[in-house]
């Protein structure tokens, strides 16, 4: 499954796949970044090229900027939605790909995907120092809720009850 607007791309993350990112076994039409995967995304994909059965929504994609479709960054829920519909994900790009509204874009579409899924409120948080990381949630509707340490918490109500 792939989600898509005019800036960019999500492709849905399978086991199998996440099996040849991790082992860099590119094809012609993987068009990945030199710099993908991202460091902070090896862990969350070891655990699903694992996985036998991954929720078909709330996983990992691909984030592919639309004009070429290359792959410049991840976009990764961390499960689906709890008892109280509330969604926590991450992302990142390539510093090739920041600053052009990709990560932006990305998030977008993640959330409205999620808000069609059941999702009612999503939750994310950066480093107190990513300002454009917080600007992109910002940008997205997002509003701080607490901090601890050096990491500020931001969530988002997706709908109403």
């Amino acid at each position: 499954m792939t989600l898509q607007n005019d800036t960019v791309a999500l492709e849905r993350i399978t086991p199998a796949l996440a099996r040849r990112i991790l082992v860099r076994d590119e094809r012609p039409d993987d068009a990945w970044h030199a710099e993908y995967p991202l460091a902070d995304e090896l862990d969350p994909l070891r655990t699903l090229a694992g996985s036998s059965s991954p929720d078909p929504d709330f996983t990992m994609y691909v984030v592919r900027r639309a004009v070429d479709g290359v792959a410049v960054g991840g976009l990764g829920f961390f499960g689906p939605p709890d008892a109280d519909g509330r969604v926590e994900f991450g992302y990142g790009l390539v510093a090739a790909a920041r600053g052009a509204g990709i990560a932006t874009a990305a998030v977008a579409l993640a959330l409205a995907h999620a808000a069609r899924r059941g999702a009612r409120t999503a939750a994310a948080d950066t480093e107190a120092d990513n300002t454009a990381s917080r600007r992109v949630l910002e940008k997205n509707g997002f509003t701080e809720t607490g901090r601890r340490g050096s990491l500020v918490f931001l969530e988002r109500r997706l709908s109403a009850d």
